[in-house]
C-alpha cells in the first residue's frame, strides 16, 4: 500500500500552527505515536537555511522615515571613504548605518568589503556570511565571500561558495569558470575537469576551455587526451596557426619528434615565415644530430622581425655561455650579424653582437657594435665599460683617451673610468693630468681594492715620472700591502729603486721573487739583472741577461748586456752588443756615447 510522504518541516509548521497546541488535554485512549519520517541530507540543509532566513526577516525592523535618511546618509558617506581609502572612516560611518539598519545586506556587503581592504579578514567573514544570507540572489555577495575565503586560504570554503552561487542565483552559470579555476588552483584536477565539461555543456565549446583541460591532462600524465585537445583548438579554429605551434611543441616536448616535424610543417604551410615553426624544427634536428638542418632552421627564424629582439637574445646567451667553442664560434657570429641586420635601431642588438665578438675574439668588430649601441642608447655603462677595455687591450691610446672623456661625461662617480682615462693620459705624455685622474680614482675606489691596487701601481709609476719619489714608493708599498705578489709593482718598483740606486736590498728581494715565480719572463729577469748589476753583481746579473737573451730581442736588453760585459772587462763584446742594440732601435739616449767614446756611461 501506498503512502503520501510529508516533508518534517511542514507538519512541524503545521502542528505550530494550531491554536491552544500545548494546552490541548491528551486524548482519553491516544494511539501510539507514529515513527518520525527520517529528513534527507538535503532536506536538513535547506530546512536549516530556511530557519536561518526566517530568523533574519524576523529581525528587520521598521525605520522611520528619519533613521532611514541617517541610515543611508551614513551609508553614501562610509562608501565615499571607501573610494578615498580611508578605512577607518569609512567603518565609522558604515557601522553607525548598521546600527541604524543592522539587516540591510547592502550595508552588510559594504562593511564586508571595507574589512576585507583593511586586512580584518574575521570581520569580513562574518559580515559577507550575513550580506548572503539576507539577500541570496546577489551574486555580488557570495563573490566577495568568496574572496574573503581565497584570501584566507580556505578554498573549500570559497568553493562551496561559488557552488551556492551557481545553484541559487540565476544566470549564473558562467561562474563555473572561476570555480574550475579555484580547483586548479588547489591542485583538484579531476573536479576541475568535471566543472569544465560542465560549463562546455551549458556554453558549448570555448578555446579557453580547451586548453585549459590540456594543461589538466598534462599534470595527469594522460597525453592523448592532451593532444586531442590539441587537436579540437586546431580543429575548430583553422586560421589561428598558434595552436598548430602548441601542438607542435606538446608533441616536441614529449619526444614524439616525427609528429612534432609533421605539425611544424602544417603551421609553415599556414605561415611560411613563422619563427617558432622553425625554432621547434631546428631544436628537433638539433636532438637528431643533424646540425646543417638545425643552423639552417634558426637562421630563417632570425630573419624574421616576428620573432622579437628579446627572444633573439636569450638564443645568443646560450651560445655565449658556450664560447669559446670553435664548433658554434661561426653560427653564433652569423646569428648576431642577422640581429643586427634585422633589429637595426635595438642598441641590445649591437650589444649582444660585442660580446659575441668578443668571446671568438674579434675585438676590432666587437668593438664597433658596442660603439653602435652607444649610439641608440648611450645609457649603459657596461657597454662604455667594455669599449674602454677593447680600446685598452689593443693599445690604442688615442681612441682609449677620447672614449674615456666621453664615458666620464655621463659615469663621472665610475671609479674604472677614472683609471684608464688616468692610463691614457700617461701614455699620451700628458703625467700631470694622468695623476690627477688616478688620484680621483683612487677616492672612488676605496671599497674596491682589485681597482685600488692598480690604481696604486699605476700612481707609483706616475709619480716615478714626475720625480716624486716618496709618494711613488708610497703607492707601490700600498699595492703590495693588500697584494703581495702583484707582478707589475714588484717589477717597477724593484726597476725605479735600481736606477735610483736606493734601497737595493729590498729592490732585489722583490726581484727575486718574482723571477722565481716567472723564471722566464725576460723583463723580469732584466730587472733582476739590472738590481744586481747596482749591487756589482756582475756576475749575477749576466747570467740573467744571457736567460732573458733567449726568449726577447730588446734593446734595452742588450744595451744592458753590454753595460754588463763592459763592466766584466769584456770591451769589445760589449761594443758589439751596444751597436747590435742601436741598430735595433730603442735604447737609451747614452747608446751613441758609448759607442763613439767605447766607454760607459750611466
Amino acid at each position: 500500500m501506498s503512502r503520501v510522504r510529508i516533508p518534517f518541516f511542514l507538519l512541524l509548521s503545521l502542528l505550530l500552527a494550531l491554536p491552544g497546541y500545548a494546552q490541548q488535554p491528551a486524548a482519553p485512549e491516544a494511539a501510539p505515536p507514529a515513527k518520525p519520517l527520517k529528513l534527507t541530507r538535503r532536506e536538513r540543509k535547506e530546512l536549516a537555511r530556511r530557519a536561518e532566513l526566517d530568523i533574519a526577516r524576523q529581525q528587520v525592523r521598521v525605520l522611520s522615515e528619519k533613521d532611514r535618511e541617517m541610515s543611508e546618509s551614513f551609508f553614501v558617506e562610509g562608501v565615499k571613504f571607501v573610494l578615498l581609502e580611508d578605512y577607518n572612516k569609512a567603518l565609522e560611518r558604515l557601522l553607525k548605518a548598521y546600527a541604524l539598519n543592522p539587516t540591510n545586506a547592502a550595508i552588510n556587503y559594504k562593511i564586508a568589503e571595507t574589512n576585507l581592504l583593511s586586512g580584518n579578514l574575521k570581520d569580513a567573514t562574518n559580515f559577507a556570511q550575513v550580506a548572503v544570507k539576507l539577500d541570496p540572489k546577489n551574486a555580488y555577495y557570495y563573490l566577495l565571500l568568496a574572496q574573503i575565503y581565497a584570501s584566507q586560504k580556505q578554498y573549500d570554503q570559497a568553493a562551496k561558495v561559488y557552488t551556492s552561487l551557481i545553484r541559487d542565483v540565476p544566470e549564473s552559470g558562467y561562474y563555473l569558470f572561476n570555480l574550475a579555476d579555484l580547483y586548479m588552483a588547489q591542485g583538484k584536477l579531476s573536479e576541475a575537469l568535471a566543472t569544465f565539461e560542465q560549463a562546455e555543456k551549458q556554453f558549448g565549446p570555448l578555446d579557453e576551455v580547451s586548453f585549459k583541460k590540456q594543461q589538466i591532462y598534462l599534470k595527469q600524465n594522460n597525453l592523448d587526451k592532451a593532444l586531442q585537445e590539441g587537436e579540437t583548438l586546431i580543429r575548430t579554429n583553422p586560421d589561428e596557426v598558434r595552436y598548430v605551434i602548441a601542438q607542435a611543441e606538446l608533441y616536441a616536448s614529449n619526444n614524439r619528434l616525427p609528429d612534432a616535424i609533421r605539425v611544424a610543417e602544417q603551421a609553415l604551410k599556414q605561415d611560411p615565415d613563422n619563427p617558432q615553426a622553425r625554432m621547434i624544427l631546428a631544436d628537433i634536428y638539433r636532438q637528431q644530430a643533424k646540425p646543417a638542418e638545425s643552423e639552417k632552421q634558426i637562421k630563417l627564424a632570425f630573419e624574421s622581425p616576428a620573432l622579437d629582439i628579446d627572444e633573439k637574445v636569450r638564443i645568443l646567451l646560450d651560445y655565449i655561455k658556450q664560447l669559446p667553442n670553435p664548433a658554434l664560434g661561426q653560427t653564433a657570429l652569423e646569428l648576431a650579424a642577422i640581429t643586427t641586420r634585422v633589429h637595426s635601431h635595438e642598441a641590445k642588438a649591437f650589444s649582444i653582437a660585442g660580446d659575441i665578438q668578443t668571446l671568438t675574439d674579434h675585438k676590432q668588430e666587437a668593438r664597433d657594435s658596442y660603439l653602435k649601441a652607444i649610439r641608440l642608447d648611450n645609457s649603459k655603462f657596461q657597454i662604455w665599460q667594455q669599449v674602454v677595455l677593447i680600446d685598452a687591450e689593443l693599445n690604442q691610446v688615442d681612441s682609449l683617451l677620447r672614449h674615456t672623456d666621453r664615458a666620464l661625461e655621463l659615469f663621472p662617480n665610475q671609479a674604472p673610468l677614472w683609471y684608464y682615462n688616468g692610463v691614457a693620459l700617461m701614455l699620451n705624455k700628458q703625467t700631470a693630468k694622468g695623476i690627477k685622474a688616478l688620484e680621483y680614482g683612487r677616492k672612488l675606489s676605496l671599497d674596491n681594492p682589485e681597482l685600488l691596487v692598480q690604481i696604486d701601481t699605476q700612481l707609483g709609476d706616475a709619480y716615478h715620472e714626475v720625480k716624486e719619489h716618496a709618494k711613488s714608493d708610497a703607492s707601490y708599498d700600498a699595492a703590495l700591502a693588500f697584494d703581495a705578489n702583484n707582478a707589475q709593482a714588484l717589477n717597477n718598483y724593484s726597476y725605479f729603486l735600481s736606477l735610483r740606486g736606493e734601497k737595493l736590498d729590498k729592490a732585489k728581494e722583490m726581484s727575486g721573487k718574482l723571477v722565481k715565480q716567472f723564471p722566464d719572463n725576460d723583463t723580469y729577469l732584466d730587472t733582476y739583472a739590472w738590481v744586481l748589476y747596482k749591487l756589482k753583481d756582475y756576475a749575477g746579473a749576466r747570467t740573467s741577461l744571457e736567460k732573458a737573451l733567449k726568449t726577447t730581442n730588446d734593446a734595452t736588453v742588450i744595451e744592458h748586456y753590454g753595460d754588463v760585459l763592459f763592466q766584466l772587462g769584456e770591451k769589445d763584446r760589449a761594443l758589439a752588443e751596444w751597436q747590435r742594440a742601436k741598430k735595433i732601435g730603442g735604447a737609451s739616449n747614452q747608446i751613441d756615447r758609448k759607442i763613439k767614446d767605447s766607454k760607459l756611461y750611466e
